[in-house]
């Protein structure tokens, strides 16, 4: 991954971190599955040297994993 591309990443994931502190209607969960998914687009994003299909997999996965997160504690 070179420089420009880490840059990149860093600026999305920031990004997303500041864009769902604005969302105080969202339930935790709603929170956890969008925080996983933009940490998982950057991750897929990273493991792949910015592919696209990387970066939506990995987004895919981290908002599964994410929603997944507490879900005992909602049900």
């Amino acid at each position: 991954m070179n420089s420009n591309q880490k840059w990149l990443a860093g600026a999305f994931a920031l990004s997303m971190l500041l864009g769902i502190g604005g969302c105080d209607s969202m339930s935790r969960q709603e929170r956890n599955t969008a925080i996983g998914a933009g940490a998982g687009a950057v991750g897929g994003a990273v493991l792949t040297n910015g592919s696209a299909a990387g970066t939506l997999g990995g987004a895919a996965v981290g908002g599964v994993i994410g929603h997944e997160v507490d879900k005992k504690d909602n049900d």
